[in-house]
């Protein structure tokens, strides 16, 4: 299936007709990543409400388009690519229903991430105008599905040109960052005063990482092995979950057994992933099996 070659319905070539249809969906995969790691940048430095609860607008400039300061500017500069982000998800999921080379299983899921851009974006609003951590909480976890549909969906196009050097690589990346995530927790630290918004935005952001890895491997894992060895790869996912859950609640001291039993397993899935899937993968693209 190929998604480069699409024969316009006007002469005026797209960005589409030019890059691609997959080029696309990354750039759309990445810009919800930046939205996702700015709130929590904006949340971390108590920036949520640094607008003066205004929404759309902000503290400063004509009709208070422009941030009055730096905690003005995390929040504005995170609605700022948010709005982008939209766009592009807007764009993504349109290009999909319109392109008759694009699989369905695509559309379905960026169509889906379309549909909750608007509750998104809703509870972003909600954030400043009532600031609760139940909202934060519910705004956090819907950004977290809208990029895991996305990054399903961008696994799903690349799918093809993947190779089980690919899932070793995605393995690694695991195994590099799982630690990293561990020891910027406030598990690790004997205060939670001393988890700042530096260590926090890494955190998430190796999260993400973590998601990133464990879904690639996973998808073209099941694409490329078979047997036992895909075992471990089809539950790394889940808990990456259980590890961004505890992990959120990791300040709770109750919860800290939770988020290291999680962590350890998935280390060992990891691990044995990279143990079972060694050698057995095709250097070549094959389409035999469906991701």
């Amino acid at each position: 299936m190929s998604y480069d070659n699409h024969t316009p319905d006007s002469r005026v070539r797209t960005l589409i007709d030019r890059f691609g249809y997959p080029h696309l969906l990354t750039t759309t995969l990445v810009l919800v990543a930046a939205t996702i790691l700015l709130g929590v940048a904006a949340k971390a430095t108590g920036s949520g409400l640094a607008c003066e609860a205004n929404w759309p607008q902000c503290d400063a400039g004509p009709y208070n388009l422009l941030p009055a300061n730096l905690p003005s500017f995390y929040e504005w500069f995170h609605r700022f690519v948010a709005m982008f982000a939209g766009f592009a998800i807007i764009g993504s999921a349109l290009a999909a229903w319109r392109l008759p080379d694009v699989d369905r299983r695509v559309t379905g899921l960026v169509v889906l991430g379309m549909l909750l851009t608007p509750v998104q974006v809703a509870l972003g609003r909600e954030t400043v105008t009532q600031y609760t951590m139940n909202i934060l909480s519910l705004h956090f976890w819907t950004a977290v599905l809208i990029f895991t549909l996305f990054l399903v969906a961008t696994v799903l196009v690349w799918a093809p040109r993947l190779t089980g050097a690919h899932v070793t690589g995605a393995l690694a990346l695991g195994i590099a960052a799982l630690p990293a995530h561990v020891m910027l927790s406030p598990v690790v630290g004997s205060e939670l005063s001393s988890y700042s918004p530096t260590m926090q935005l890494t955190q998430y952001a190796v999260t993400l990482a973590l998601l990133g890895a464990a879904i690639v491997a996973a998808m073209i894992g099941r694409r490329r092995f078979a047997g036992r060895a895909v075992a471990p790869l089809l539950a790394a996912p889940p808990l990456v979950v259980a590890v961004l859950f505890f992990g959120r609640q990791a300040a709770n001291p109750a919860l800290e057994l939770p988020y290291l039993v999680a962590a350890v397993a998935l280390l060992v899935t990891f691990v044995a992933g990279i143990a079972l899937t060694r050698g057995g993968g095709s250097g070549e693209p094959s389409g035999a099996r469906s991701p």
